[in-house]
C-alpha cells in the first residue's frame, strides 16, 4: 500500500471559525449594529422595574452563562500563560465597569448623548493610528457624518457626564484589549472573551445582584434581561472579535461610526421613521469617511 499517497488525502481540520474569515469585516459591524440597537428595546422593559445596576447585572449574568455553556472558557483559561491571562481579567474588569457607567449614564442623559461621548474614544484611537493624510480626512468626515445623526443634548448634571465620560475611557479601553486578545485569530479571542465575561461577573456582582433580584420573581423582567444581553453583549462582542482580528485597531475604531448610520436605517425600514435632511446627510458622510480610509497593514 502506498502510505504517501493515502496520507495527502488527508486534510487537516478547519480551524475554528475558518469559514467566518472570508466574511467582509464590515459585515460584522453590519450585523453588530442590528442587535446592538435591539438591546435598548428589551432595556424599556426593564428600566421601569430593575435600577440601572440591576439591569447591568442581568445583562453581564446572562451573557457570562450562555458563553460559560457556549465555550467552557474555564478550561481555556487554565491552558493560558499568565500574559494572556492578565489580558483577559483586564478586560473582563473594564466590561463589568463599562456597563455598569453606561447604564448609570443612560439614566441621566439621552441616549444619543451618551452614544456621542463613547464614539470619542474611537474617534481618539483612530486618530493616534493615523499612518496618511487620507486616511486623516477620512476620519474628519465620518466624525461629522456621527455628530449629525446622534443629535446632542448637552443638558445634564455634572455626575451623569462623569458617567458618560467614564463610560468612553472603558470602551477605548475595550478595543485596545479586545485587539490583544483577538491577535491569534477569532475563535481563540472568543474563547478569551468567554473567560472575560466571568470575571465581568464577579465586578458587577457587589453592585448589581440585589437591584436585579426583582426580575427573578417576574419571568417577563427576566427575558426582558437575557434579550438585552444576547443582543448588546453576545452577538456583538463576538462579532467584535470576528472583525479585531482581521483589521487594524485604528481601522476598527473608525469603522464604529456605522454603527449610528445602521441605526437610522434600521429606523427607515422596520419603524418607518424617514430621515430628514441632516439625518442623510450623516449616513452619506459616515459611508463616504469608511471608503475613504485606506487601512495600515497589522
Amino acid at each position: 500500500m502506498d502510505h504517501e499517497s493515502d496520507a495527502t488525502t488527508i486534510e487537516p481540520p478547519s480551524p475554528p471559525f475558518a469559514a467566518g474569515e472570508r466574511v467582509p469585516p464590515s459585515l460584522y459591524f453590519v450585523v453588530s449594529a442590528i442587535f446592538h440597537y435591539l438591546g435598548p428595546a428589551f432595556a424599556v422593559l426593564l428600566f421601569a422595574h430593575v435600577a440601572p445596576l440591576g439591569v447591568a447585572w442581568l445583562r453581564i449574568a446572562s451573557a457570562a452563562l450562555i458563553f460559560a455553556l457556549w465555550r467552557r472558557p474555564w478550561r481555556y483559561f487554565a491552558q493560558q500563560n499568565a500574559a494572556v491571562r492578565w489580558n483577559i481579567v483586564a478586560l473582563g474588569a473594564v466590561l463589568g465597569g463599562m456597563n455598569v457607567c453606561f447604564y448609570l449614564a443612560i439614566d441621566r442623559l439621552p441616549l444619543a448623548t451618551v452614544g456621542a461621548i463613547e464614539f470619542l474614544g474611537p474617534i481618539a484611537l483612530a486618530w493616534a493610528g493615523l499612518h496618511s493624510r487620507r486616511n486623516g480626512v477620512a476620519l474628519a468626515v465620518a466624525a461629522a457624518g456621527v455628530a449629525m445623526l446622534t443629535h446632542v443634548r448637552l443638558a445634564g448634571t455634572a455626575i451623569s457626564f462623569a458617567f458618560a465620560f467614564a463610560n468612553c475611557a472603558l470602551f477605548m479601553l475595550y478595543i485596545v484589549l479586545g485587539h490583544r486578545i483577538a491577535r491569534d485569530g477569532g475563535g481563540n479571542g472568543i474563547d478569551r472573551l468567554a473567560a472575560a465575561m466571568l470575571v465581568a461577573l464577579l465586578v458587577v456582582m457587589p453592585p448589581g445582584w440585589r437591584e436585579a433580584a426583582v426580575a427573578f420573581i417576574h419571568p417577563g423582567l427576566l427575558a426582558a434581561g437575557i434579550g438585552v444581553s444576547v443582543s448588546s453583549s453576545v452577538i456583538p462582542y463576538v462579532c467584535d472579535q470576528l472583525a479585531m482580528a482581521r483589521l487594524p485597531r485604528a481601522t476598527f475604531a473608525l469603522m464604529l461610526a456605522l454603527l449610528p448610520a445602521t441605526a437610522c436605517a434600521i429606523g427607515i425600514v422596520v419603524l418607518h421613521q424617514l430621515p430628514g435632511p441632516a439625518e442623510l446627510t450623516g449616513i452619506a458622510l459616515v459611508i463616504a469617511g469608511i471608503n475613504l480610509h485606506r487601512a495600515a497593514p497589522r
